[in-house]
């Protein structure tokens, strides 16, 4: 007994994790890609993404008959009671969302949507796009649904199937459809918000747009902390007590990246602008977030003398957070990329990367192991958080650098297990001598 059919447009990171999840709460689900090689591996059972728990959902929704893979959108419409567009929408030249596949997309399958079908943006889309695309199929009989993910990548699975909410917007609040989009997830226990699209459109951007600003605020608190000799980590530790801060999104870092904060700020700055609004904000935490890359390669330039050209440079973690194979938007590269530009000799090393990816890594060289990118290197620097990088040897790769330097842009490493092998250790906003962290929290009484 299946439960909705559900046709999902894009097989991309939200579109595999939505089809491969509502298929697995019982639905009927077939998936459309462009990508015939993605479309042909997903149909053997073989992810096209890095993350948690798909493939398994994959091989089970193939094996119960109800997930399918077919090429093109056309292919998936025609009996589907919900239709789901996952498509990108990236950031156009001038900041703003491209939607142009949005809107091909529509453009392609308007004609071929059953009576009563409900559309669902589920991309993130500017505010007005689905009043927009609802002008666009220009069917009564069609409604246009938003209901915007909250997936993060390396823990998408686990989000989509134990979400902190699910947000329904209909056009004038209209109960119908938003009840039929709500239902599909009516096996997870969470709070669904039901409101009008263009709210349901602004509490993505919204809540994206938050997060960068944290993100933003903490590493310029980081930068403070280093003026004044005091520790980044007992600061947030401080401040994640509070409940009305919370502990989430107070690491410093080399600047946030990924698929989403970059172009959802962008877009939500344009926007902003378009209706005569001066978010001056997310401006400041955009450029805080430029000068943060700086920030980064000033310390590498002052570890290796002052000079970068010529440097040969150890990178660990090219993605731009751990458990991901996605470079999009990554902070890492944008750190690589200054590099680079002033002559360094990059050697890089991730988990998630096993092969130079034309375009993208140009500049680095990529190597097996860490260990290889210490090799000869003037400075060690951390990029991405991958918890093997704590569990290095550090005293073989101190055999391995001609130079001393290890920069820790994560603060994932322990300073006094770096420091022991003879080592000069730099973290983000951690004073020149702090002790072993994670020791020093009792409750009280």
């Amino acid at each position: 007994m299946f439960g909705t059919k559900v046709a999902v447009i894009g097989a991309g990171y939200v579109g595999l994790t939505t089809a491969a999840c509502l298929s697995s709460l019982g639905h009927q689900v077939v998936c459309a890609d462009v990508d015939r090689e993605k479309v042909d591996a997903l149909s053997r059972g073989e992810a096209t993404i890095r993350e948690p728990g798909i493939c398994e959902l994959v091989v089970d929704g193939l094996a119960s008959g109800r997930l399918e893979f077919v090429l093109g959108a056309s292919a998936a419409v025609s009996e589907a009671s919900v239709v789901i567009l996952c498509v990108p929408t990236p950031m156009g030249a001038t900041g703003a969302a491209d939607l142009t596949t949005l809107e091909f997309v529509v453009a392609e399958v308007r004609e071929l949507l059953p009576p009563g079908c409900v559309v669902v943006n589920k991309s993130t889309v500017p505010v007005g796009t689905a009043a927009r695309v609802a002008k666009l199929i220009d069917r009564a009989d069609v409604a246009v649904v938003s209901n915007p993910e909250f997936l993060r990548e390396g823990a998408a699975v686990h989000d989509f199937l134990n979400p902190d909410r699910i947000v329904v917007g209909s056009a004038d609040r209209d109960p119908a459809p938003a009840r039929r989009v709500a239902d599909l997830y009516g096996k997870l226990d969470t709070s669904v918000l039901v409101t009008d699209s263009a709210s349901a459109e602004m509490i993505k951007y919204a809540s994206n747009c938050y997060l960068a600003t944290r993100l933003s605020f903490v590493n310029t608190v980081a930068e403070l902390c280093e003026y004044l000799d005091a520790s980044i980590d007992d600061v947030t530790l401080g401040m994640g007590y509070d409940q009305r801060i919370g502990k989430s999104f107070l690491r410093p870092g080399p600047g946030w990246g990924g698929s989403c904060l970059p172009k959802d700020t962008f877009a939500l700055l344009r926007t902003a602008e378009s209706a005569g609004s001066d978010f001056a904000l997310l401006r400041a935490a955009i450029e805080t977030n430029l000068k943060q890359q700086d920030l980064v390669v000033d310390k590498v330039r002052k570890a290796v003398g002052g000079e970068l050209a010529g440097a040969r440079i150890g990178l660990l973690g090219l993605t731009f957070k751990a458990g991901t194979d996605d470079l999009r938007d990554s902070p890492a590269l944008a750190v690589a990329g200054r590099l680079a530009a002033e002559g360094a000799e990059l050697f890089g090393y991730d988990p998630g990367v096993h092969a130079p990816v034309p375009g993208v890594t140009d500049g680095v060289r990529i190597t097996g192991t860490a260990y290889h990118a210490a090799d000869g290197a003037a400075a060690i620097v951390l990029l991405t958080e991958w918890p093997e990088f704590r569990a290095l040897d550090w005293a073989r790769i101190a055999d391995r650098l001609d130079g001393r330097s290890v920069i820790d842009t994560r603060n994932l490493l322990d300073p006094l297990v770096v420091a022991g092998t003879g080592l000069s250790y730099q973290g983000i906003g951690r004073p020149a001598a702090l002790p072993s962290t994670g020791d020093m929290v009792r409750r009280a009484g």
